[in-house]
């Protein structure tokens, strides 16, 4: 019988130099047109910041050639291509604040950028198998729920624009459900991947849809429950749509059951009917949603519409191409280095600059699900496709926010918006998305099998050895 050899997976680091020079010179051109733009002069440290970030991005090739030889090549350069796009927006509209006489955060987000890689760095480093988060499935839902509550308690948690959801500690402050996302990623990885059999189970069939048995419901009640639990005492409506669609997502992904999805939109809609007449901060928002342009919403002391009208109108102004990095009025707009930042890149970039931005995270999180497709594992399967649906979700609700297509709910678009949390969250998650795609490419006779309680993080020996003897 013939035999037929697979040639082996090569490393494409050529490739992912030339994508990383491309999503540097990204970064450092509207940052220079930045400049030019509004002084007429070429920024005079622009050589030492082109030096600075190429010698960054030779450092995190060699990093990558070392520590996951064989990951998705495309990941990290799109990675620091909204990154850097997001840091020459965020350098722009600084140079409007000073001229306003209001506090720049630029610095500070360079800061957390570097903090963010480290982490995400410390990360790759010490799990070396991503298979080996399964074992702590559990202590990631826990540390979620630690997370959730800490801005609840009294003295810790800091109310902002309606929502309580950041913590504060002397000058720091922090937003934990950015971390949640990941952990609990891991963590409805790890459950669905151990109960995804009992909850495939087919029940009753209604109306032509196979429903789930009724005690198999219990997962989807608990986690709706803490979804509600998050609009009730933080009422954020934004982090309990993200965590509630995340896990119902993967759930149908886990058991390919339509009858889920149906499951989780009929549990969460009349959840959200109820906060718009519980709390007066959501039900303004979908009244500005409804009626932004009305008069009395646009004038109104409190409530007022005035934000989202003036990020519409900036956006219609930039048109197809835009005004030019550093020629429009973003400036205008309330936190529009944060919340809307989308929109003051589409003002300079047009919609044609936006469409390409929108682009960039399409590639992302396609790339994500290619490796959850070819992981040999349904724990990375799940995991990957939790991570890389999260990034989207959270895209489609910034994005439609800005754009009335549904409610404002406070989230930040990832690696582009001002803000530490939301930075390190972003840089964590394409960690793990690395990890996963190192070993969902890595050629059969290099993949270590794991065997359950004895791999220990970065002991990729031990894993190997145990293995070993496991198949003898």
């Amino acid at each position: 019988m013939a035999t037929v050899s697979v040639a082996p997976a090569r490393p494409r680091r050529v490739v992912e130099m030339l994508l990383m020079l491309i999503a540097v010179a990204l970064g450092v051109g509207g940052y220079a047109l930045t400049t030019i733009n509004r002084t007429g002069e070429v920024p005079g440290n622009l050589g030492q910041h082109i030096v600075i970030l190429i010698v960054l991005a030779v450092v995190a090739e060699v990093g990558m050639h070392i520590l996951a030889p064989y990951a998705d090549p495309v990941i990290l350069p799109i990675s620091v291509a909204l990154t850097g796009i997001g840091l020459a927006m965020i350098y722009r509209l600084d140079m409007s604040y000073e001229l306003l006489g209001q506090d720049t955060v630029g610095l500070n987000q360079l800061i957390y950028v570097g903090i963010a890689i480290t982490l995400a760095a410390i990360a790759l480093f010490f799990v070396r198998d991503h298979r080996s988060l399964r074992r702590f499935t559990f202590t990631f839902g826990v540390a979620s729920l630690i997370l959730l509550l800490l801005p609840v308690i009294p003295g810790l948690g800091v109310e902002t624009y309606g929502a309580r959801v950041w913590i504060k500690l002397g000058p720091l402050s922090a937003q934990p459900g950015e971390i949640v996302k990941i952990t609990l990623a891991i963590f409805f990885a790890g459950y669905l991947v151990a109960n995804r059999d009992k909850l495939a189970i087919a029940g009753r069939k209604i109306f032509g849809l196979q429903l789930p048995r009724g005690r198999d419901l219990g997962p989807i009640i608990a986690v709706w429950l803490i979804g509600i639990a998050i609009l009730v005492f933080q009422r954020d409506l934004g982090t309990s749509l993200l965590f509630f669609g995340l896990f119902v997502a993967m759930l149908y992904v886990a058991t390919n059951r339509v009858s889920w999805l149906i499951i989780g939109v009929a549990l969460f809609t009349p959840a959200v009917v109820l906060a718009i007449s519980a709390f007066p901060h959501v039900g303004v928002r979908f009244n500005i949603w409804l009626n932004a342009m009305d008069p009395e919403v646009y004038s109104a002391k409190v409530g007022s519409s005035q934000q989202l009208v003036q990020g519409i109108f900036g956006q219609a102004s930039g048109g197809l191409t835009g005004t030019g990095w550093g020629e429009g009025y973003p400036q205008l707009v309330p936190v529009a280095n944060s919340d809307f930042i989308l929109s003051s890149l589409a003002e300079e970039l047009g919609l044609t600059g936006l469409a390409a931005i929108l682009m960039l995270y399409l590639i992302l999180i396609e790339r994500g699900l290619r490796a959850a497709i070819g992981v040999r594992d349904g724990f990375g399967k799940l995991l990957a496709t939790g991570l890389s649906f999260s990034l989207a979700l959270q895209v489609f609700v910034v994005l439609g926010g800005l754009t009335r297509v549904i409610p404002l709910t406070g989230l930040t678009a990832p690696f582009l918006a001002a803000g530490g949390s939301s930075m390190v969250s972003s840089w964590l998650t394409i960690a793990l998305l690395v990890r996963i795609s190192d070993a969902a490419r890595r050629p059969s006779h290099n993949y270590t099998p794991w065997v359950s309680g004895s791999f220990l993080l970065g002991d990729a020996p031990a894993a190997r050895k145990a293995a070993e003897g496991a198949q003898a």
